[in-house]
């Protein structure tokens, strides 16, 4: 199975990575439009293009690489994934209300430290050694 990024790196370089190998059909299956027009998007040349692919999600995953591969031009590009933040505070919110990552979040907004405090404390587990203690207490 190729990643998402190799096909990436070959419409970068300009090479076409689909065609002329026994097993077409598989490399067009494995193609992630999603991925391929999420890295494009974060680039101020080739946001326009990878917005056209969005707004025509039923091509066929072929001519969507094409499209790429032979109206960009080739060149370097490099960009970090943006990722969402965690926290502590977060995940015990979503252990101790069964939210979910964007609830916990609104709720990190309006609790209060002390009762943050006390959510800690009632959704955490003793270690081995049957310590209950949080981080920073004597």
């Amino acid at each position: 199975m190729i990643s998402p990024f190799d096909y990436v790196k070959s419409i970068n370089a300009g090479k076409n990575i689909m065609r002329g190998t026994d097993n077409d059909s598989l490399m067009e299956r494995d193609y992630n439009a999603f991925i391929v027009n999420r890295n494009y998007s974060l680039f101020a040349d080739t946001v326009y293009l990878a917005n056209e692919m969005n707004i025509r999600p039923n091509i066929d995953n072929q001519l969507q690489y094409e499209f790429l591969l032979n109206t960009l031009r080739p060149r370097k590009r490099f960009a970090d994934w943006v990722k969402g933040e965690s926290s502590e505070d977060v995940s015990v919110i979503k252990e101790y209300y069964g939210y979910s990552n964007k609830k916990a979040i609104e709720a990190l907004s309006v609790l209060s430290e002390e009762q943050i405090y006390s959510i800690r404390n009632k959704v955490q587990k003793g270690d081995q050694h049957g310590s209950n203690k949080l981080k920073g207490d004597g």
